[in-house]
């Protein structure tokens, strides 16, 4: 595997202009999900956005974030002749520190309108920024890392000036799943299971997995280890700790054990997606 190739897999970012429109709009696709976020900021154009269902159509200047395992489709369109924009998709281990936090913001709202100005210009700013560096030969992720947190950390903050009351119009699933996450980033590295979080939030752990399976389509059980999956590659990539002290610090007792699950969750041993992540940052 190339080192661009396999840096592509972490993370990647390209403008969609005219001629990338005219090729989508030639074969569209269907409805789909895939296994990386996918953030999009709109410059000039417009954006068929369908997803949760509905069909919504956005006009520049936007951000439309879709976090892994949304069923969606996106149809970029030109308006008077033009488009742009900067596409950004990346692995969830990628941003470990902040990647559930982006599914509490953005699970019921993915699409922002924006206003133009100095905001949006800076949102702009940083995408320019992270495309040079990954146009080096060997790009730096730690500074990408680091951009694109700032990016999302921006983004945040101007999602909050549209909607600043937005956290107390939220139907109460909603508020649970956002207190769900909350308690799951402070707990996930203990060996505790469904019914922890669902005593936590005063509910049956029957009535938690409801709502993570229709927000998410996943269980509370599969997204416990998905946290603990994304912080073991995290780890892995970003220390020199043994895999058995990784494993235990996740709550796992066994290297074995963790071997095991971490083999069958990404096609890899934990050595083996090591030594991939060492030969693409080095």
């Amino acid at each position: 595997m190339s080192q661009q190739r396999a840096w592509s897999q972490l993370f990647k970012i390209f403008p969609l202009t005219e001629a990338e429109v005219s090729k989508i709009e030639a074969a569209p696709d269907e409805p789909h999900y895939h296994d990386y976020e996918e953030l999009i900021v709109g410059i000039q154009g417009q954006l068929e956005h369908f997803i949760d269902f509905k069909l919504t159509t956005l006009r520049a200047p936007f951000v439309s974030f879709v976090t892994k395992g949304k069923i969606h489709r996106v149809m970029p369109r030109t308006e008077n002749g033009r488009c742009q924009m900067w596409v950004l998709r990346f692995k969830s281990e990628f941003i470990a520190e902040s990647a559930f936090q982006l599914y509490a913001h953005y699970h019921d709202h993915a699409n922002l309108p924006l206003e133009k100005g100095p905001s949006f210009d800076r949102l702009v700013g940083l995408c320019e920024l992270i495309n040079g560096e990954m146009q080096e030969i060997i790009p730096d992720l730690a500074v990408v890392r680091h951009l694109l947190n700032g990016l999302l950390a921006m983004i945040e903050a101007e999602r909050q000036k549209v909607t600043p009351n937005s956290s107390a119009q939220l139907p109460s699933q909603n508020t649970t799943f956002k207190n769900f996450l909350a308690i799951l980033e402070d707990n996930f590295r203990r060996p505790v299971g469904v019914d922890f979080y669902a005593e936590k939030l005063f509910m049956t752990s029957r009535n938690l997995n409801l709502i993570c399976n229709q927000i998410l389509q996943k269980s509370v059980s599969e997204m416990i280890e998905t946290r603990k999956l994304i912080e073991a590659k995290n780890l892995l990539a970003t220390s020199n700790k043994p895999i058995a002290e990784i494993g235990f610090e996740l709550g796992y007792q066994e290297k074995a054990y963790f071997t095991a699950v971490f083999k069958k969750k990404t096609g890899q041993t934990p050595s083996q997606f090591r030594a991939e992540m060492h030969a693409i940052t080095s």
